[in-house]
């Protein structure tokens, strides 16, 4: 079948998308509210965009009437923000923190999150998280929609401080089976790891030698 996405609505377009690309990453992200107050949000647009520095962008969103969520308002603000990855153990809380709770509430603490001092940045971690990036703002766009009311904004961070915990960490590397990460399908589905499987990168002088008939 094909779709002519200038002829379907922005909800049509959202159920092909989110059923397509997939499965998608979290990112669990605190931000600081005018009061001071924690916000804890999920956001399943994420991913990594850059190494060096090291750069997360995640997409938020807007509310009807082009209204920005409490946490791209927070970050515009205040500058800075923790992401978090979700894994099997914290699933649950994180899908409770998304209920639209009131902007004054902090959903981390109402959901049994607790907090943990950051090292780089003023927003606190969350303790149960088996791994926490401090990041600073690096850019923000708002994308699409019209000008006076986007459909999203694009929040890109510079990660000034990795925290992973001791038991994941093998010569450097994640430990991929011991963190259980999360991700989101379409629809109120998750997905957790299934099978793994390793396809070597090839050189092209070895994908030639392949080819070649024996």
């Amino acid at each position: 079948m094909r779709f002519d996405p200038k002829k379907l609505s922005k909800t049509d377009n959202y159920k092909l998308l989110i059923g397509s690309v997939l499965p998608r990453p979290i990112a669990f992200v605190t931000s600081l509210g005018p009061n001071g107050t924690v916000n804890a949000a999920p956001f399943s647009f994420f991913n990594v965009v850059a190494t060096e520095p090291p750069l997360l962008a995640f997409s938020c969103t807007r509310k009807p009437g082009g209204v920005m969520k409490d946490t791209a308002r927070n970050i515009l603000n205040h500058g800075e923000y923790v992401v978090h990855i979700v894994d099997e153990s914290i699933v649950t809380m994180v899908n409770e923190t998304a209920v639209e709770f009131p902007a004054e509430v902090g959903e981390a603490v109402q959901v049994g999150f607790t907090f943990a001092d950051s090292e780089v940045v003023s927003v606190p971690r969350l303790a149960e998280c088996k791994i926490q990036m401090e990041c600073r703002l690096h850019q923000h766009l708002a994308l699409g929609g019209t000008e006076k009311e986007p459909n999203s904004d694009l929040l890109i961070g510079e990660v000034v401080q990795f925290h992973v915990a001791d038991e994941l960490v093998d010569r450097g590397r994640i430990d991929t089976m011991g963190l259980r990460p999360v991700g989101r399908m379409a629809g109120a589905t998750y997905v957790k790891l299934g099978e793994l499987f390793d396809i070597p990168r090839m050189s092209y002088e070895e994908w030639m030698e392949k080819k070649e008939p024996k």
